[in-house]
């Protein structure tokens, strides 16, 4: 039984449109970006020197040290105050004799690049909400700094229920106007947007953010809507509306489910790798700022997009699959994603010499393990889910890959295990749909309690039998190939029940 509660709250969400710009507007959005990206690394660059000249080091003395010149330590709000001053006049770059007008940007725009340096030394100094701390800011070249944030957007009159979208920016008429080949459009500060999802309705638009990809420019509207119902389901997970799902990553499967099914994977990095091997190998043997360079490098670009679309896009998918099976409760393993794709340690020897450590072995694994792209698949699940009305939890995994489902008996104890046929049952049992069963009977709380004791693991507390029945149907399920709705009177649950009254 599942019950639901209804609620209406202010949700801030953002649709994604492809762009169709003039080459009027690509010009200025591309001053735009220089302007603002040269406002970024100005505000980091003060934070730096303030931060190196004030710094105390706790684990050494340094011999060489200087009286800084006394100055208050660079915030957001002590910075934004310069841009009044900046504004009045053109600023030169110096290395390359660029003249600046950072009175052409919205000051909203220009704000919001403040925003960001705060967020990106703060979380380098003094970390997040949970106190972890980020590495240390980059200086954002052309190929880092992508997005601008514009408040103050509208969506012009004549985007009702047509093709394209008109979206008003501030200042773009300002800049467009001595534009003699500017059209009509253009000249109002209108960009023009494929309208390819239509907008919800009573969404109110707050901002846009424009963005600069491989393939184009587009745009995030930022849309808020009152009117969402807050779903916030109260489901009791049971063996028929719950479902345990087993991260693969064996030749062509992609996970493995309590369902008696596997789903494939689509391994998009690895299909694509030696295209982008050779991109990549003549790019680096031209002459770095050559246009035979830009050229390879807008086209390793695309297929890095290419290859990260076709990864979200079967994510969707398999979420989707998955939804299509009715189940309510999704029950997957909480894998540490980092650690699967870490380096290992070195080792080495009395001498200080490298010994072998396993990460030639490793690698392959660790890029495997990257281009299946589980963080994302399981994050798209739990949005997915949710609007479905249906719940996705995380479950420890231990022992689920090595014991087997229906008898208390560590069968899959090596990596290289991938079938167990039992003989008692004449039964072929497979090693992902079985840690699959058991990953669901773990978020059931069905799974038998596990200890070591003296290096091996021993089952203590087991609730094996009652859940037998439906563990043993599940295999026959694989093992036949038959369609999911079958019998539950089944030869191999009568046999095995059979056997047990026979020993007891």
């Amino acid at each position: 039984m599942s019950v639901v509660k209804i609620l209406t709250l202010i949700v801030i969400y953002n649709y994604q449109y492809r762009l169709n710009l003039t080459k009027k507007h690509k010009l200025i959005f591309n001053d735009w970006l220089r302007i603002c990206r040269y406002w970024y690394n100005k505000q980091l660059g003060e934070r730096f020197d303030w931060w190196e000249q004030n710094r105390s080091y706790t684990d050494r003395c340094p011999l060489i040290c200087h009286l800084p010149e006394l100055k208050n330590k660079p915030d957001y709000y002590g910075q934004k105050k310069q841009l009044p001053i900046i504004k009045k006049d053109l600023v030169p770059v110096e290395w390359s004799g660029e003249l600046l007008d950072f009175n052409s940007v919205p000051s909203q725009t220009l704000q919001e690049v403040g925003k960001r340096v705060k967020l990106a030394f703060e979380r380098f100094v003094s970390g997040d909400s949970n106190g972890k701390r980020s590495g240390k800011p980059r200086f954002k070249n052309q190929a880092r700094f992508r997005s601008m944030v514009f408040e103050g957007v509208k969506l012009h009159s004549c985007s009702v229920g047509g093709k394209w979208l008109y979206v008003s920016l501030p200042k773009l008429a300002r800049s467009l106007a001595s534009c003699e080949d500017a059209g009509s459009l253009a000249k109002i500060g209108i960009v023009k947007v494929r309208h390819h999802r239509p907008l919800p309705d009573g969404a109110i638009l707050k901002s846009a953010q424009i963005i600069k990809k491989a393939d184009g420019w587009y745009i995030n509207l930022r849309l808020e809507d009152q009117t969402v119902p807050d779903f916030t389901p109260d489901i009791t997970p049971t063996w028929e509306n719950s479902i345990g799902m087993d991260a693969v990553l064996h030749e062509d499967d992609y996970l493995a489910t309590s369902e008696g099914f596997k789903l494939p994977s689509l391994k998009s990095f690895r299909n694509s790798q030696s295209k982008l091997a050779k991109v990549s190998k003549r790019k680096a043997s031209k002459k770095k700022g050559s246009k035979a360079r830009r050229k390879l490098a807008k086209r390793e670009a695309r297929l890095h997009q290419k290859i990260a679309r076709a990864r979200k896009d079967h994510a969707f998918n398999s979420a989707q699959t998955l939804l299509n099976t009715g189940k309510k409760v999704f029950f997957y393993e909480n894998l540490n994603l980092k650690g699967l794709t870490r380096r290992n340690q070195l080792k080495t020897d009395e001498q200080g010499n490298y010994l072998p450590n396993g990460q030639s072995a490793k690698s392959g694994l660790n890029l495997s393990w990257a281009d299946a792209g589980f963080g994302q698949f399981f994050e798209i699940l739990k949005y997915k889910a949710e609007k479905a009305g249906a719940i996705v939890k995380k479950v420890n995994p231990a022992y689920t890959s090595q014991l087997l489902a229906y008898r208390d008996e560590f069968i899959f104890v090596e990596n290289n295990i991938r079938e167990y046929w039992d003989q008692e049952l004449k039964l072929l049992i497979d090693r992902d749909i079985n840690a699959g069963i058991n990953i669901k009977r773990v978020g059931l709380d069905v799974f038998p309690t596990i200890k070591r004791r003296k290096g091996n693991p021993v089952v203590t507390n087991s609730a094996t039998n009652s859940t037998l029945k439906e563990v043993l149907l599940t295999h026959q399920l694989w093992a036949t190939g038959k369609p999911t709705l079958y019998s539950a009177e089944s030869v191999y649950v009568h046999h095995f029940f059979s056997q047990n009254n026979r020993l007891a």
